[in-house]
């Protein structure tokens, strides 16, 4: 008999991810270029209205983690969204054998959607800069509160006439945290396809964060990451992962202990 929705989609618990961001190069997340009128700055990076403080949106990490996997899997960029393409399965037959849809899901808009779509399994949070981080960068005299200016020239090929540019960066050495990625657990393959939420850290880390990655900046190294699992029947109990990984390859290396453990714990959900 064929399952029905309700019950593929019956919820069982949730994973969660925890650690830190650390830029190992300036890093430039853009905001609107209207909201540092003092210093004129050309590129300003997105801060918190309520401090003022620099941040790391999650749709920034999350986007660039599916953007990231969508080229390693090899996928077909069959969606424009605002003139962006990506890839986005638009049959059921398709989306039930993509772990990239089920993992980050599928646009709302996407006609069809509704009958062939499921839930989003994996969320990721704002990450505001650490406390420690703040109070370093308070002490200092930064070009602007806590970051720096980088000067940039762009070059006439047939003049060699320089047009100078400015960029706001968050500094090298900088830390965000927490990080906070929240996967939820529908059915059982859903374990395996977490597995693709750390291959797709792990190639953030390889690449960047944020713009002016081909020079030089957004360089980024996630640390100090931790594992809980709260199953749906023992939901307000959190499970912690003591089997060691504080980077996305050190747990990729230990993926087959801890897919058994991540299965142990939601068997009974």
């Amino acid at each position: 008999m064929e399952q029905t929705t309700q019950d593929r989609f019956r919820f069982r618990g949730r994973i969660f991810l925890q650690g830190a961001v650390r830029a190992v190069s300036g890093l430039h997340i853009g905001g609107a270029a209207g909201a540092l009128a003092i210093g004129g700055v050309d590129q300003p990076v997105v801060r918190n209205p309520l401090n003022n403080q620099p941040y790391l949106p999650g749709s920034s990490l999350r986007g660039k983690m599916r953007s990231l996997s969508e080229k390693f899997l090899g996928l077909s960029f069959n969606r424009s969204i605002g003139g962006v393409r990506i890839h986005s399965c638009r049959t059921t037959e398709s989306y039930r054998t993509c772990d990239l849809c089920q993992v980050f899901g599928v646009p709302g808009s996407e006609r069809g959607q509704a009958d062939f779509g499921g839930p989003t399994r994996l969320l990721v949070r704002d990450i505001p800069l650490a406390p420690e981080t703040v109070q370093q960068l308070e002490a200092l005299e930064t070009d602007l509160p806590y970051t720096e200016i980088k000067w940039e020239a762009a070059i006439d090929r047939v003049t060699s006439a320089a047009v100078p540019r400015q960029q706001e960066r968050v500094p090298a050495g900088a830390v965000f945290a927490p990080l906070d990625l929240v996967y939820s657990v529908y059915e059982p393959g859903d374990v395996e396809r977490f597995r693709l939420v750390l291959q797709a850290l792990a190639l953030v880390e390889d690449d960047y964060l944020g713009g002016q990655g081909s020079r030089g900046a957004g360089r980024v190294r996630f640390e100090e990451l931790t594992l809980a699992v709260r199953s749906r029947p023992r939901y307000a109990d959190e499970v912690r992962w003591d089997g060691g990984g504080a980077a996305p390859a050190d747990l990729l290396v230990r993926w087959d202990t801890l897919k058994t453990w991540l299965t142990q714990q939601l068997a009974d959900a």
